[in-house]
């Protein structure tokens, strides 16, 4: 497994991953941040990939200079094969490239079940944020 930027190529593998893990609401929230970050800063878009096939793709942005952990999904089939904590990794790198202040996972109703998995990685909870809505890349306002 590889740890790559998003490409122009992968938008309908990734977009079929988004539908096929995340509710109805989140997809449609999710896809709307994806254009928005993709437009601003594609570099913090990350897709997880096996043979040739995506598997994993994480949403990341920075606001207010802090970095945020905004969506990340797995395949189904691929869960629990360390494709998330790669992806979040790889994220984290690029974050601490850019010398972000703080690295900040974005709580939201559509994620909460994730948390778990991001607190088995050593994040506490001052790391949530549950401000996801002042997010540019949700509220849509200019980075």
């Amino acid at each position: 497994m590889i740890v790559r930027s998003f490409r122009l190529s992968d938008y309908i593998a990734v977009t079929q991953l988004f539908e096929d893990v995340l509710s109805e609401a989140c997809f449609e929230e999710t896809m709307e941040a994806l254009s928005r970050q993709l437009s601003w800063d594609s570099e913090l878009v990350l897709v997880a990939v096996e043979n040739e096939e995506i598997i994993g793709v994480m949403i990341g942005t920075i606001d207010n200079n802090k970095g945020y952990y905004y969506r990340i999904a797995v395949a189904r089939e691929h869960r629990g094969k360390g494709v998330a904590k790669a992806l979040i990794q790889a994220l984290r790198q690029r974050f601490l490239q850019r010398r972000v202040s703080k690295i900040l996972i974005t709580v939201d109703a559509h994620n909460e079940v994730v948390l778990p998995f991001y607190r088995s990685l050593g994040y506490r909870p001052n790391d949530f944020d549950h401000a996801a809505h002042r997010l540019k890349i949700v509220s849509g306002t200019a980075s």
